[in-house]
């Protein structure tokens, strides 16, 4: 159980470094969210520690995803302390909307090329290496990179469509 939940506590701080400061979701939360979820599944078969680490990841991913989603519901806080407009602008929203658009950027991925959404989460949200990735995956770690770099653009290309000819 302590390697475990240190490993869930390294790959859950890996996603919050990502996040802005003073996100309202903590780590421990996150890790004991994501424990009691894998835990409670009892049609899965773990393969080996890789695996579990994978299905992990995804569980953190998704649990981010429902929390920005949640925080954008979020009309007018009540009892929430007070910022200027530029502080929500550049803080609150641009994050929460972030995480959305790569949600919905892996989602379209997804229907198109799963294996890259997989190579993806467990490369940027779980921070295996690519050894480990084609490891989890029983795929050379030769196709991870070549995986990787494709579903890198593809994600590039998807998350800034229109705003590199507005800039």
């Amino acid at each position: 159980m302590p390697l475990v939940y240190d490993e869930l506590r390294r790959i859950a701080s890996g996603y919050m470094k990502r996040e802005r400061s003073g996100h309202t979701l903590q780590t421990t939360a996150i890790v004991n969210e994501a424990y009691v979820r894998l835990v409670g599944q009892k049609a899965v078969q773990w393969r080996d520690r890789t695996h579990f680490f994978a299905v992990a990841a995804s569980v953190m991913r998704h649990l981010l995803v429902d929390h920005a989603r949640a925080r954008r519901r979020i009309r007018r806080g009540a009892g929430a302390h007070r910022i200027s407009l530029d502080e929500v602008a550049i803080v609150s929203v641009q994050k929460s909307e972030e995480v959305l658009a790569l949600d919905a950027a892996l989602n379209k991925l997804d229907e198109i090329d799963p294996r890259k959404v997989k190579i993806v989460e467990l490369r940027y949200f779980s921070g295996l290496s690519a050894k480990e990735t084609a490891d989890a995956l029983d795929v050379s770690e030769i196709t991870v990179k070549r995986e990787w770099l494709k579903a890198k653009a593809w994600l590039y290309r998807e998350l800034t469509q229109g705003t590199i000819d507005e800039a």
